[in-house]
């Protein structure tokens, strides 16, 4: 099995092993056999967030490829648990149809509903820890089931106990607690609110809220679609940086500052990158064209159809060194790097 196959970059090397687990007693049993045995495991679910090298994976490569969504009624609301192999937008377009408010601007995000609290997915003004309930997981360590309350994931910016730790836990499913109603929760992202015509804060229909994000996404080309070259990526490339308040001080006039309430300054990757020389579409010139910046948006590193790992690593550091020699801040890759490194 190449690595290839399995990620929405659509790079990455042969794994020694590979099997598909279509049940959480075939996942636990492939991760605890493979933990006996001393073998390296790679978990794998829609491979949107994975950067494989080019010599592969040298262990065992699991599929996660469990289905299951259960919904039971609570206090005027619902609870929606989800096994952690169901695609992550099939739920969100499942959550709409049904009239479960509070995940609707995460419409076409990419990847698994197992991968979400790992990172916090977010996007368009809401993150899933809003309406997490619980996660429940094996434990590598205690070799058991456990589960973390929402509380308990130590959810941040693109962060959670389980990334910090990301060779412990293997989700087996999410509940999320959601509304009921004919309308979105109230939109707090600026771009969005103006294009469906009402204030921040305002509600809108939830059909509407999809309807309009998928577009948006399209746009920025962050909706997959196999002829379209800049949906080869791994979605935002870097995070959006933090910086002390003279890093921010230090910036030009115009860079975007937005004030935290732990006193750092966040700030836009997209802005620093973009006016650091590296316009959409940046290294068609270079690499025989093979790895560039996405034409539609700064953020996304592509693979133009016969890019390697090496091609995109290389293009990765030249844009982040190229930030930090121009601004004096070192931007972090939001994908994970298997078998690489930049």
């Amino acid at each position: 099995m190449l690595l290839r196959d399995l990620t929405t970059l659509r790079l990455g090397g042969p794994a020694a092993s590979y099997v598909e687990a279509a049940t959480e007693a075939e996942l636990v049993a492939a991760v605890t056999g493979a933990d006996a045995s001393g073998t390296p495991v790679l978990l794998v679910a829609g491979g949107s967030n994975l950067v494989v090298a080019d010599e592969g994976f040298p262990g065992l490569v699991i599929k996660i490829a469990t289905r299951d969504i259960q919904a039971v009624p609570v206090d005027g609301g619902v609870e929606v648990t989800v096994a952690a192999g169901e695609g992550w937008d099939d739920f969100v377009a499942l959550a709409v149809a049904e009239g479960w408010v509070g995940i609707e601007a995460l419409s076409g995000i990419p990847g698994a509903v197992g991968s979400t609290p790992i990172q916090n997915v977010g996007a368009y003004g809401q993150e899933v820890s809003e309406t997490i309930a619980r996660v429940r997981v094996w434990d590598r360590v205690l070799r058991g089931e456990r589960t973390f309350t929402g509380a308990e994931c130590s959810f941040g910016y693109r962060h959670s106990r389980f990334k910090a730790d990301p060779d412990r836990h293997v989700v087996l499913n999410v509940t999320f607690r959601l509304e009921v109603g004919t309308e979105g929760a109230p939109v707090k992202y600026a771009e969005l609110a103006r294009t469906l015509g009402v204030e921040p804060g305002e509600r809108a229909p939830l059909a509407a809220v999809r309807t309009t994000v998928l577009a948006l996404r399209a746009g920025k080309g962050m909706v997959l679609d196999a002829a379209d070259h800049d949906t080869w990526s791994a979605g935002s490339f870097f995070t959006n940086p933090f910086l002390t308040p003279e890093q921010a001080e230090s910036l030009p006039e115009g860079a975007p500052r937005f004030p935290q309430a732990d006193g750092t300054v966040k700030s836009s990757a997209a802005w620093l990158i973009d006016h650091a020389g590296f316009g959409k579409g940046y290294g068609a010139d270079r690499r025989g064209g093979r790895a560039t910046l996405s034409t539609k948006h700064t953020l996304a590193l592509t693979n133009r159809g016969a890019a390697t790992t090496a091609d995109l690593l290389d293009l990765a550091r030249e844009v982040r060194d190229g930030v930090e020699a121009k601004f004096g801040v070192r931007l972090v890759n939001e994908p994970v790097c298997v078998g690489c490194a930049l």
